[in-house]
């Protein structure tokens, strides 16, 4: 045999020996699968349960005209719920392994066209986008996102499985009995209109002081009561009038219990 020869041989057992050991590590290697309580970057993974995926969908009041944006969509149930529903959803998730995952299951639900899952950083995501936000994150984490949260447009809403905003009070909660055995609530806060400042309102100046949601203030000499904002929707009663309406930027109008309506411009 020449050397040749030789060398030809000695380079076919090689290439035979690498091509075996890849088929094997192919045939060994298993399809990712998380389990619960896997590390991320910021939180370990926990599946929302169904039953609560929906009572949050339910919460938000998600329409097919709403775009969803799930932070930290893990799998993907919650984005595939809601393009279910015929809603546009987008999931955000930083780890690729769950991102391959959830696609794989948007196609397998036959959502792939209004179900988007993208591999990024929930911090740095373009909330503007969504009209509706859910989450399943920790407090600090929640809180780490507020003020960007409280700059979007009013009359965004934010669900969330759990976990508070802490002293920014939720609008609504609801709890799941059924189906249900842990992380059971769903809690919703609809971007307030920003309102805090002093406003024209016929001959007289109406004071208003925001928290949030909540307001205090006088029109006048007389003080408010029950002042309170659900997105752009004002309502606040002074003197045992009540008075409702809307907020666009600098101007609010709406009704009182007295009749007739009422004006109000941003000094």
């Amino acid at each position: 045999m020449s050397q040749h020869t030789s060398l030809r041989s000695i380079l076919l057992v090689g290439s035979l020996l690498v091509a075996g050991v890849a088929s094997a590590q192919t045939q060994t290697t298993k399809p990712f699968e998380p389990t619960v309580g896997q590390a991320g970057k910021d939180v370990v993974w926990v599946p929302t349960p169904d039953a609560l995926v929906e009572k949050m969908l339910d919460l938000a009041k998600l329409t097919p005209q709403d775009v969803l944006m799930d932070l930290g969509s893990g799998d993907g149930r919650t984005v595939i719920a809601a393009a279910k529903r015929g809603s546009r959803a987008v999931g955000i998730e930083f780890n690729p392994d769950m991102v391959a995952l959830a696609r794989k299951n948007a196609e397998a639900a036959k959502v792939s066209d209004k179900a988007t899952i993208e591999q990024g950083d929930l911090y740095e995501a373009d909330l503007n986008r969504a009209q509706v936000i859910t989450m399943f994150l920790l407090p600090s984490i929640n809180m780490k996102l507020r003020p960007k949260i409280l700059d979007l447009k009013p009359g965004t809403r934010i669900v969330t499985n759990s976990f508070t905003m802490e002293d920014w009070t939720a609008d609504e909660t609801a709890n799941v009995t059924e189906n249900c055995s842990s992380w059971c609530q769903a809690l919703l806060w609809i971007v307030p209109a920003k309102v805090d400042g002093s406003w024209q309102l016929g001959q007289a100046e109406l004071k208003l002081t925001q928290q949030f949601q909540m307001l205090t203030g006088a029109l006048g000499s007389a003080s408010l009561t029950d002042g309170r904002l659900r997105g752009t929707e004002i309502s606040f009663t002074v003197g045992g009038t009540k008075y409702t309406g809307t907020v666009a930027g600098n101007t609010m109008k709406g009704t009182s219990s007295a009749g007739g309506s009422w004006t109000a411009t941003k000094k």
